[in-house]
């Protein structure tokens, strides 16, 4: 799809909404677009399939579109589901709350297109939905990105001129400050992670508040817009040349939302990285994901990453929650006049062939059309769903992917690709890093100290090469194990595909892109581990080439593997 001017930008908005129309509810304010479970109840799925949308429709209105049909549904939608005595009201609160969540694109109507989602509501049902909004000063809410949420309401409110808690705002803001680490990086809250949250969250809102507070607190707002500046030159090189970012860290299924801090970068007006190449980023990206398999029959984005995919789902993913990603769209809030509108899409400037993170726990490794990320395992351990497949891998590509476990028995099932996987003797289960004991990220390498099981003790050294990456480990165990070095997981089912496992060797390879690797250490042979379908968010079936060494009980032990890689140029 051809993104240039602002009209195309919309059309690619419309493609995404466009099939909801005819589901919204008789009064507007629900959603219902699956049945698939979560941790909240039916009121907030529906609520937040309603919300979501607003991420792009906003930005449309202030950039001086125009949609009847939607501005009707949710006119009427705000209404009604504000109100206590109508069928479709969205409830009362629990600390905690969805809802909450939800909120934030509500506020951002507010602060950005009042004649749209304000002014029309009349007295009545602003003060429904102001005091809907005000509840979330009332409850508990978590200590991490939610804090922005609270921010942006009590923004909303209070310029709106309706009742707000300075004292939440003031709180909330201070929060945020704290989450601050240094060049550029947030955490996210008490967490700790380094995620798309940085990204899609930290400097999304800040910037979104650097722009409606901008007389207010202009301070505040200067930080804001510095701190976003410098992540932007770290950022860049989590996109590929294609377009494909990183999959890395959890709630992947909001897909092109991992874009969505170039629109707020553009939006707030900084400039460091031309405006053109901003603009090839976000085409590039959009474009990428439209060829990707993320709709269903009806048009309705699905639950996964690049094909429907409920394994690597979060327990938070509704089947209205990938319409987050409707963020990337706040660019067309840009005037018509704007650069951005004219600016030919520019290719991503030169970029260091590898980046040292130290804030995110990484290097970043740039390997022709390829970006690797080899991260040292920090996160926590038990945050959320699949946190060792999806933090604490040694290697993350935008062409390979990476493999979530459909189970923690035997290897198919776990899939663990780019992995070092331990099976005690007598048993089927499979361990892998969960988290890093201790770490230490240099220029050149990244070397962590972990166990996967109580006995095994393990410090491994991942070093970036011109061919892909060598591995170092050092193992003593208390068992007798296996061990298996896993390299990336290469699609299956495709044009030319072969796999091989000779000596120390092993191959998985196809037309355009293949993994090999060969290892070095106590009686290594090559293998190919065929992982059970629908298990890398990337490619619907896969197999996994790896090197197997035996572990005996009490030796030390070094392994050495050499994990290669080749992408075609397109």
């Amino acid at each position: 799809m051809r993104l240039e001017t602002k009209q195309d930008f919309r059309d690619w908005m419309f493609y995404v909404l466009n099939p909801l129309k005819p589901l919204y509810s008789e009064g507007g304010a629900r959603l219902h677009l699956g049945d698939s479970g979560v941790t909240y109840p039916e009121v907030s799925i529906e609520m937040e399939a309603f919300s979501r949308p607003l991420w792009a429709l906003v930005p449309f209105w202030k950039g001086g579109g125009v949609n009847g049909a939607f501005e009707e549904i949710y006119q009427k939608g705000l209404r009604n589901g504000t109100d206590p005595a109508h069928p479709e009201y969205w409830g009362g609160f629990t600390d905690y709350d969805q809802r909450f969540v939800e909120m934030a694109a509500i506020a951002s109507g507010m602060i950005f297109t009042p004649d749209k989602v304000w002014e029309p509501l009349g007295a009545k049902g602003q003060k429904h939905l102001a005091d809907w909004l005000y509840a979330i000063n009332e409850h508990i809410i978590p200590d991490c990105n939610w804090q922005f949420f609270m921010i942006l309401v009590n923004v909303a409110l209070k310029k709106n001129g309706c009742r707000y808690d300075a004292d939440n705002l003031k709180s909330g803001l201070d929060k945020i400050e704290s989450y601050y680490l240094e060049d550029g990086w947030y955490r996210d809250g008490a967490s700790g992670q380094k995620d798309y949250y940085i990204s899609f969250a930290m400097h999304y809102y800040g910037l979104l508040y650097s722009v409606a507070m901008a007389d207010e607190d202009p301070e505040r707002c200067a930080r804001f817009r510095e701190r976003a500046r410098i992540f932007a030159g770290d950022f860049i090189c989590w996109f590929d040349a294609d377009g494909a970012a990183l999959p890395y860290g959890r709630s992947l299924s909001y897909r092109f939302g991992e874009a969505a801090f170039w629109a707020a970068y553009v939006f707030a007006g900084l400039d460091d990285i031309p405006v053109a190449v901003v603009k090839g980023i976000l085409a590039r990206h959009l474009n990428w994901w439209c060829e990707q398999k993320i709709f269903d029959r009806d048009g309705v984005l699905t639950i996964g990453y690049a094909y429907p995919n409920l394994i690597m789902a979060e327990r938070y993913n509704a089947p209205g929650s990938p319409y987050w990603g409707m963020k990337t769209l706040l660019c067309l809030a840009l005037p018509d006049d704007h650069p951005f509108w004219s600016a030919q899409a520019a290719p991503l400037p030169a970029l260091p062939e590898v980046k040292m993170m130290l804030q995110a726990n990484m290097i970043v490794h740039r390997r022709g059309r390829d970006v690797i990320a080899y991260p040292a395992g920090v996160c926590e351990k038990y945050g959320h769903g699949h946190v060792p497949e999806k933090y604490s891998k040694f290697a993350y590509s935008t062409k390979f992917g990476f493999s979530v476990a459909r189970s923690q028995i035997v290897l198919h099932e776990n899939a663990p690709d780019s992995a070092l996987a331990f099976v005690i003797d007598g048993d089927d289960y499979v361990f892998v890093r969960k988290v890093s004991e201790s770490y230490h990220i240099f220029a050149d390498r990244v070397v962590s100290d972990w166990q996967p099981f109580p006995g095994i003790r393990v410090t491994s050294v991942v070093v970036p090469t011109e061919y892909g990456h060598m591995r170092i480990h050092e193992v003593e165990s208390d068992y007798n194990c296996m061990a298996y070095d896993c390299g990336f997981a290469v699609e299956k089912f495709t044009e030319g595909y072969g796999e091989s496992a000779e000596g120390k060797t092993a191959a998985v390879v196809w037309k355009k892109q293949g993994c090999t690797v060969s290892g070095e250490g106590p009686e290594a042979v090559g293998i190919v581990i065929g992982a059970d379908p629908n298990t890398n968010v990337l490619y619907a079936n896969a197999s996994i080439p790896a090197v197997a060494y035996k572990i005996r009980k009490g030796e030390k032990v070094r392994m050495e593997t050499r994990v290669e890689t080749f992408v075609k140029e397109e």
